[in-house]
């Protein structure tokens, strides 16, 4: 973890900060100021903040469990606040993230999308994949066509697992 930051759980007071990170980050699809609100109400069992000296979140990773698949977290959104870049908060977040809702919900897989022009994201998860020894396959699951706006790019599922975590065996 990087010195001077600290992982915690998101509350509904860091909606607004959680929203201007994802609007600075200049690369996520945002989404209301009321959805960042709920999320940190309703997810915060999946979901994590990274927060800085002051208590002020720099960064943060929205998630949930799959209904149909409760044995996989997807990650929604990751980003960091553009003064914490650098120092592998967004790795550190996701794997902390990730051992804690395998600790408490027994998840053993990650799925995410991510933008063929998203090259942060793609190393970030690439890393993960590293990292955890796990197995990754990819597929596009929202072909650019089925979104509404012109330019959207591909959304590139990724199937990251099994990922075993420190102090648990692999599961069949």
């Amino acid at each position: 973890m990087p010195e001077g930051l600290k992982l915690d759980t998101p509350r509904v007071e860091d909606g607004a900060a959680i929203w201007r990170i994802a609007r600075d980050s200049g690369t996520l699809d945002l989404n209301s100021s009321y959805g960042y609100l709920l999320w940190c109400r309703d997810f915060a069992a999946t979901s994590v903040v990274a927060r800085g000296d002051g208590g002020e979140p720099v960064g943060f990773i929205t998630g949930y469990v799959r209904p149909e698949q409760p044995r996989t977290l997807v990650v929604w959104q990751v980003a960091v606040d553009e003064a914490a870049r650098g120092r592998g908060l967004a790795a550190a977040m996701l794997d902390g993230l990730t051992l804690r809702v395998a600790e408490d919900s027994g998840i053993d897989s990650i799925e995410t999308t991510v933008t063929p022009d998203n090259t942060p994201s793609n190393r970030l998860f690439a890393s993960y994949v590293q990292r955890h020894s796990a197995a990754v396959v990819k597929d596009v699951l929202f072909d650019a066509g089925l979104f509404p706006e012109d330019g959207h790019e591909p959304e590139v599922l990724y199937r990251i697992g099994p990922v075993v975590f420190p102090g648990s065996a692999p599961r069949r």
